[in-house]
Formats: C-alpha cells, structure tokens, sequence
C-alpha cells in the first residue's frame, strides 16, 4: 500500500473507534445515575454515621457542574465499553504489517495486559471507599466534609487507572524480556528496587494511614514483579535449549 492508501486506512479506522465511542458515551450516559450512586455511596454512609447530610455532601460549584461531571463518567465508561472495536480497529491496522511471530507475541501480551488491568481496576474499586472513609476520620469535630464533584471523580477515577495501570507494568517487563532487552536474571537481579518502588507507589496512591490496602498493594505488585521475572527466566532457558539444539555437535560440547 501506498502512504495515501495507509492514511486513507487510518481514516477509515479512527472513524470506526470514534464512531464506537460515541455510541459508548450514549449508552454509558444512560447509566451514570447508578454509577453516581455508586461512587457516592461513601459519602452517603458518612452522612448516615454524624446524622447530619448537611455537613457531608457532594456538591457542585456551578450551573453545569453536574451535567459536565455525567460527560466526564460518560466518556470515561464509553471508552471501557468501546474498547473491544477500537482496540479490534488499531489491531486490525498494525497486523497486516506483523510477522506470524510477532502477531503471536502481541496476542499473548494483550491477553494478558487486559485482565490485569482490568484485575487492578476492581482492586481500586474495592480501596476506595475504604480510603475515603479513612480520609474522612481527620475531619476536626464540628468541620463539615463538602466534596466538589469533579474533584472527587477524578479522585475515584484516577486510583482505579493508576492502579489498574500498575498491574500492566510486568508485562512491559516480559516484553523487555522477549525483544532481547533485559535476560531474566537481570530482572530478578533488581528485585530489592522493585520492592521499594512497589511499596512507595503503594504508599503514595493510598493515604499513609491506610496501611491494610498499602501492604495489599505493595504486595500484589512484588508478586506480579517476581511472576515476571520467572517467566523471563523460563523464557531465556527455552531460548538457550533453541540455540543449542542449532549448534553443531562439536560446538556445543
């Protein structure tokens, strides 16, 4: 194909994603009433615990406020429930350019990045009204808890991204791995690194106070650290048992 051919290709295949996404937004819109009950529902448990909604309440500062905070969580789910169509539309543009081999590879990577993300994703949901409760414990008696909504979606939205994000990262490390980058002894060489990074990205996306769900993340996240690096050393021996069985018989004794 020609360079007009491949942008015309791309055209076709942004349209489609776009397309899908708006559809998306429109279903996800529909649906914000639960998904703002849901993501509320700290709030309303905290106002239920001082007896008074007054003093603890989502509120929205302007006269669109409320109807830009459902665009936000219409495009922030329409993307989720596009997903499988544009990510078939980049897929079906990259591939005809892919080898067999890698076309395999890039199948494996995507099945395995889609569940952890998706697996670091619910782990936010189960934190965050934990933390939000948590947080609310500071406030001084008296002292009222009046969260802007755009402020506390995003809270919300970004820990659930940020954390689902983080279960993606040993993948990229498999990945490292396959393309020659880094052996799998490397990898497990800098486990004492990763340990600390672990813990300090646990410590920085849940309050200090919260150390349940901090070791329960820095946990998951050494785990997944240490799964990686073992299946890049299984990796490395297959490749070390190809490589032999292609030398010839006075080379490899």
């Amino acid at each position: 194909m020609s360079l007009g051919q491949h942008l015309v290709e791309l055209r076709k295949r942004l349209m489609i994603a776009a397309l899908a996404l708006v559809v998306g937004m429109v279903v996800a819109f529909i649906i914000t009433d639960p998904i703002i009950a849901w993501i509320t529902q700290p709030i309303e448990d905290i106002a239920a615990r001082r007896g008074d909604d007054d003093l603890t309440a989502l509120t929205f500062g302007t006269v669109t406020s409320a109807f830009d905070l459902r665009m936000r969580i219409a495009f922030s789910i329409g993307i989720f429930l596009s997903a499988p169509v544009w990510l078939w539309q980049i897929w079906a543009f990259i591939m005809p350019g892919l080898t067999r081999k890698e076309i395999r590879y890039t199948i494996g990577f995507v099945a395995a990045a889609v569940p952890l993300f998706f697996g670091g994703c619910y782990l936010g949901v189960v934190v965050v009204p934990h933390v939000i409760e948590l947080m609310w414990q500071f406030t001084p008696e008296g002292a009222a808890n009046l969260y802007q909504a755009a402020e506390y979606y995003d809270f919300v939205f970004k820990l659930m991204i940020v954390i689902g994000i983080s279960f993606v990262l040993p993948v990229f490390l498999v990945a490292l791995n396959v393309a020659g980058v880094m052996s799998g002894k490397a990898i497990l060489k800098g486990w004492r690194v990763a340990i600390l990074i672990a813990t300090v990205f646990a410590a920085l996306a849940t309050p200090a106070a919260d150390v349940v769900s901090m070791l329960m993340l820095a946990g998951i996240l050494t785990v997944l650290f240490f799964a990686a690096a073992g299946l890049s050393m299984l990796f490395d021996r297959r490749k070390a048992k190809r490589n032999m069985a292609f030398l010839p018989p006075e080379a490899s004794a």
